[in-house]
């Protein structure tokens, strides 16, 4: 089958791999003259190496743990899974690498919602994996995702500590996060858009750090799939990110998986996809909201300590 993949992510490279894999002539268009997302924290579970074993080498910190500071308490969260911080652009890169000479990837190429029609004609299949303001998921007049905004930055500074800090924001229903990556210090923030920026001024000027290679980036929420059988969507183009987190790589990775599983069906996909994703996606909003909710209003009732998987109820 002749496949075409919007958007040369994480998502739409790995299933441009595993399709090229089956056989399928795969072309990928991507708007970006070089791939590799610029603006994502890192932070990925062992998981990740179920999809991309090689990645083991992009290792830059082992994470054992995370502190959650709450005005009068804090947290600690260990993790069922190890996490490690990987640089998001150097593993999008060893994708691309893995697939040279078995998919054509067309860099510097944006697709519109226009060109749709054409690229039908063009293509067995089409799947979006165009992120946040998916010109697949505009063509397919799905509804839009609510977006939330992400700021990050470097203090350059050694730091191999092995836990992360976070520190819940009321205001923005969102968090700021300061990650040791080895050389360098990570700090950053996701929540809602209008007073991000604000919020995450105020942090640092009151803890006087200067940040450099300030880069944002808008995050899509809300899962949203079409009932079509010649275009989808996968990954953040359908508005799949964890509620807690804003993160979305390796959840994208599982989603990639469920629609090579069921290729070329993709109303078997949407339906084993919703299936799968609705029910995490319900019962994690409802406990990032009791957490939040119970952190600043009665955090004696949380423990001092707890165990969760990081990645899945």
């Amino acid at each position: 089958m002749k496949v075409i993949i919007v958007g040369g992510g994480t998502c739409g490279l790995y299933l441009a791999l595993k399709l090229s894999q089956k056989g399928n002539e795969v072309t990928v268009f991507e708007k970006k003259e070089r791939v590799g997302k610029e603006v994502c924290s890192g932070l990925f579970s062992e998981r990740i190496f179920d999809f991309l074993p090689e990645a083991k080498n992009l290792i830059e910190n082992k994470i054992d743990y995370c502190l959650i500071h709450f005005p009068k308490k804090t947290v600690k969260i260990e993790f069922l899974k190890k996490f490690f911080h990987i640089d998001h652009f150097l593993f999008d890169n060893l994708l691309f690498e893995s697939l040279k000479g078995k998919a054509k990837i067309v860099l510097g190429k944006e697709i519109f919602s226009s060109d749709f029609e054409k690229l039908k004609k063009e293509g067995d299949k089409i799947i979006g994996c165009d992120g946040a303001f998916s010109e697949t998921r505009k063509f397919l007049k799905l509804p839009k995702p609510n977006l939330w905004l992400a700021i990050q930055g470097f203090v350059f500074e050694k730091n191999c500590h092995n836990f992360v800090e976070t520190w819940p924001q009321k205001s923005i229903s969102g968090f700021i996060w300061k990650i040791p990556r080895g050389k360098k210090t990570e700090y950053g923030i996701i929540g809602k858009p209008e007073k991000v920026k604000s919020c995450f001024e105020n942090f640092l000027a009151k803890r006087k750090l200067v940040l450099k290679e300030k880069k944002s980036a808008f995050i899509a929420r809300g899962l949203v799939l079409p009932s079509d059988q010649k275009i989808t969507l996968c990954g953040e183009a359908a508005g799949l990110t964890k509620p807690w987190s804003g993160g979305g790589v390796v959840w994208g990775l599982k989603m990639a998986e469920i629609l090579i599983k069921n290729f070329p069906d993709f109303q078997k996909y949407k339906k084993e996809a919703e299936n799968f994703f609705r029910p995490q996606i319900f019962f994690s909003e409802i406990l990032t909201r009791m957490v939040y909710f119970f952190g600043f209003n009665f955090p004696w009732f949380l423990p001092k300590q707890h165990k969760i998987d990081g990645d899945f109820i």
